[in-house]
Protein backbone atom coordinates (compact mmCIF):
# COMPACT_ATOMS: atom_id res chain seq x y z
CA UNK A 1 0.00 0.00 0.00
CA UNK A 2 1.30 3.48 -0.82
CA UNK A 3 2.37 5.75 2.03
CA UNK A 4 1.24 9.34 2.44
CA UNK A 5 3.11 12.25 4.00
CA UNK A 6 1.26 13.39 7.10
CA UNK A 7 1.48 15.66 10.12
CA UNK A 8 -0.55 16.61 13.18
CA UNK A 9 -1.35 20.29 13.65
CA UNK A 10 -3.62 22.98 15.02
CA UNK A 11 -5.57 24.71 12.26
CA UNK A 12 -6.06 28.48 12.20
CA UNK A 13 -9.19 30.60 12.02
CA UNK A 14 -10.08 32.47 8.80
CA UNK A 15 -9.51 35.79 10.61
CA UNK A 16 -5.94 34.84 11.60
CA UNK A 17 -5.24 33.58 8.05
CA UNK A 18 -6.47 36.88 6.59
CA UNK A 19 -4.22 38.87 8.92
CA UNK A 20 -1.17 36.66 8.15
CA UNK A 21 -1.86 37.09 4.44
CA UNK A 22 -1.93 40.88 4.89
CA UNK A 23 1.38 40.79 6.83
CA UNK A 24 3.04 38.59 4.17
CA UNK A 25 1.87 40.93 1.39
CA UNK A 26 3.34 43.95 3.21
CA UNK A 27 6.65 42.17 3.86
CA UNK A 28 6.82 41.00 0.24
CA UNK A 29 6.70 44.63 -0.91
CA UNK A 30 9.51 45.58 1.47
CA UNK A 31 11.72 42.51 1.02
CA UNK A 32 11.24 41.53 -2.63
CA UNK A 33 11.64 38.12 -4.23
CA UNK A 34 14.32 36.65 -1.94
CA UNK A 35 11.61 34.93 0.14
CA UNK A 36 9.09 32.24 -0.88
CA UNK A 37 5.94 33.17 1.01
CA UNK A 38 3.74 30.40 2.41
CA UNK A 39 0.12 30.66 1.16
CA UNK A 40 -2.08 31.54 4.14
CA UNK A 41 -4.19 28.37 3.68
CA UNK A 42 -1.02 26.32 4.33
CA UNK A 43 -0.09 27.99 7.62
CA UNK A 44 -0.73 26.00 10.82
CA UNK A 45 0.88 25.13 14.16
CA UNK A 46 2.68 21.83 13.64
CA UNK A 47 2.54 19.56 16.67
CA UNK A 48 4.16 16.52 15.05
CA UNK A 49 5.56 15.89 11.58
CA UNK A 50 5.08 12.18 10.89
CA UNK A 51 6.61 11.87 7.42
CA UNK A 52 5.53 8.82 5.42
CA UNK A 53 2.54 7.06 6.96
CA UNK A 54 1.10 3.78 5.71
CA UNK A 55 -2.64 3.84 5.03
CA UNK A 56 -3.02 1.14 7.71
CA UNK A 57 -1.56 3.53 10.30
CA UNK A 58 -3.99 6.34 9.42
CA UNK A 59 -6.80 4.62 11.33
CA UNK A 60 -4.49 3.99 14.31
CA UNK A 61 -3.41 7.65 14.30
CA UNK A 62 -7.04 8.85 14.21
CA UNK A 63 -7.84 6.62 17.19
CA UNK A 64 -4.73 7.86 19.03
CA UNK A 65 -5.66 11.54 18.37
CA UNK A 66 -9.25 11.00 19.51
CA UNK A 67 -8.05 9.45 22.80
CA UNK A 68 -5.36 12.05 23.42
CA UNK A 69 -7.61 15.02 22.57
CA UNK A 70 -10.23 13.76 25.03
CA UNK A 71 -7.64 14.22 27.83
CA UNK A 72 -7.08 17.94 27.12
CA UNK A 73 -9.28 20.99 27.61
CA UNK A 74 -9.61 23.75 25.00
CA UNK A 75 -7.28 26.72 25.57
CA UNK A 76 -6.49 30.09 24.04
CA UNK A 77 -3.28 31.18 22.40
CA UNK A 78 -2.15 34.51 20.97
CA UNK A 79 -0.39 35.07 17.66
CA UNK A 80 2.06 37.92 17.29
CA UNK A 81 5.66 39.11 16.93
CA UNK A 82 7.90 38.45 13.97
CA UNK A 83 11.34 36.86 13.78
CA UNK A 84 13.44 34.32 11.90
CA UNK A 85 15.26 31.03 12.40
CA UNK A 86 18.11 30.54 13.12
CA UNK A 87 18.26 34.30 13.90
CA UNK A 88 17.12 37.62 12.38
CA UNK A 89 20.70 38.32 11.27
CA UNK A 90 20.92 34.92 9.50
CA UNK A 91 17.32 34.42 8.36
CA UNK A 92 16.32 31.12 6.74
CA UNK A 93 12.71 30.84 7.94
CA UNK A 94 10.53 33.87 8.71
CA UNK A 95 7.92 33.21 11.37
CA UNK A 96 5.20 34.75 13.50
CA UNK A 97 5.26 33.81 17.18
CA UNK A 98 2.69 31.81 19.12
CA UNK A 99 2.23 32.74 22.79
CA UNK A 100 0.47 29.90 24.57
CA UNK A 101 -0.24 28.58 28.06
CA UNK A 102 1.55 25.39 29.23
CA UNK A 103 -1.43 23.43 27.81
CA UNK A 104 0.06 23.65 24.31
CA UNK A 105 3.44 22.18 25.29
CA UNK A 106 1.66 19.50 27.32
CA UNK A 107 -0.53 18.56 24.32
CA UNK A 108 2.46 18.46 21.95
CA UNK A 109 4.52 16.33 24.36
CA UNK A 110 1.66 13.87 24.82
CA UNK A 111 1.23 13.52 21.04
CA UNK A 112 4.96 13.05 20.59
CA UNK A 113 5.01 10.31 23.26
CA UNK A 114 1.94 8.52 21.89
CA UNK A 115 3.10 8.54 18.26
CA UNK A 116 6.44 7.13 19.40
CA UNK A 117 4.57 3.94 20.38
CA UNK A 118 3.54 3.62 16.72
CA UNK A 119 7.15 3.88 15.58
CA UNK A 120 7.40 7.61 14.76
CA UNK A 121 10.67 9.05 16.05
CA UNK A 122 10.50 11.51 18.91
CA UNK A 123 11.30 15.14 18.12
CA UNK A 124 15.03 15.78 18.60
CA UNK A 125 14.65 19.51 19.30
CA UNK A 126 12.58 21.40 21.84
CA UNK A 127 9.05 22.35 20.78
CA UNK A 128 8.97 25.97 19.64
CA UNK A 129 5.45 26.91 18.52
CA UNK A 130 5.45 29.29 15.56
CA UNK A 131 3.79 29.98 12.21
CA UNK A 132 6.15 29.80 9.23
CA UNK A 133 5.17 32.55 6.79
CA UNK A 134 8.22 32.55 4.49
CA UNK A 135 11.41 30.73 3.56
CA UNK A 136 14.48 32.67 2.44
CA UNK A 137 15.94 31.55 -0.89
CA UNK A 138 19.29 29.73 -0.72
CA UNK A 139 20.39 32.06 -3.52
CA UNK A 140 19.57 35.27 -1.64
CA UNK A 141 22.34 37.84 -2.04
CA UNK A 142 24.13 39.56 0.85
CA UNK A 143 22.14 42.73 0.08
CA UNK A 144 18.82 40.83 0.14
CA UNK A 145 19.70 39.21 3.49
CA UNK A 146 20.57 42.65 4.86
CA UNK A 147 17.20 44.02 3.67
CA UNK A 148 15.36 41.08 5.29
CA UNK A 149 17.22 41.59 8.59
CA UNK A 150 16.46 45.33 8.61
CA UNK A 151 12.78 44.73 7.80
CA UNK A 152 12.49 42.15 10.59
CA UNK A 153 14.10 44.57 13.09
CA UNK A 154 11.56 47.27 12.18
CA UNK A 155 8.54 44.92 12.27
CA UNK A 156 9.13 42.67 15.29
CA UNK A 157 6.11 43.77 17.34
CA UNK A 158 2.93 42.45 15.78
CA UNK A 159 -0.41 41.54 17.29
CA UNK A 160 -2.23 39.19 14.94
CA UNK A 161 -4.99 37.93 17.25
CA UNK A 162 -6.15 35.09 19.48
CA UNK A 163 -7.22 31.54 18.68
CA UNK A 164 -9.42 29.29 20.79
CA UNK A 165 -7.80 25.87 20.33
CA UNK A 166 -10.56 23.29 20.56
CA UNK A 167 -9.28 20.55 18.23
CA UNK A 168 -6.22 18.90 16.74
CA UNK A 169 -6.06 17.70 13.15
CA UNK A 170 -4.32 15.05 11.08
CA UNK A 171 -3.30 16.43 7.69
CA UNK A 172 -2.11 14.83 4.48
CA UNK A 173 0.64 16.69 2.60
CA UNK A 174 0.93 16.35 -1.19
CA UNK A 175 3.93 17.99 -2.83
CA UNK A 176 3.13 19.47 -6.25
CA UNK A 177 5.18 21.65 -8.62
CA UNK A 178 3.04 24.61 -7.45
CA UNK A 179 3.85 23.83 -3.80
CA UNK A 180 2.45 21.73 -0.97
CA UNK A 181 -1.27 21.01 -0.73
CA UNK A 182 -2.69 20.03 2.65
CA UNK A 183 -5.86 17.99 3.14
CA UNK A 184 -7.45 17.52 6.54
CA UNK A 185 -7.98 13.79 7.15
CA UNK A 186 -9.30 13.84 10.69
CA UNK A 187 -10.27 16.31 13.44
CA UNK A 188 -10.23 15.36 17.13
CA UNK A 189 -11.97 17.79 19.52
CA UNK A 190 -10.32 18.66 22.81
CA UNK A 191 -12.92 17.54 25.29
CA UNK A 192 -11.53 16.89 28.79
CA UNK A 193 -14.12 17.80 31.43
CA UNK A 194 -13.39 21.04 33.27
CA UNK A 195 -11.76 20.96 36.68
Amino acid sequence: MPAIRAFIAIDLTPAIRTELSRISARLKKEIGTAVRWVPSQNIHITLKFLGDVSEVNIELLCHLLKNEASRHQPFELHVGDLSAFPSPSRPRVIWVGVHAPPDLASLQKAIDNETQHLGYASEDKAFSPHLTIGRVSQHATHEEIKRITETLKQTTALSVGAIEVDAICLFRSDLNPEGAQYTRLYTAPLSAPGV
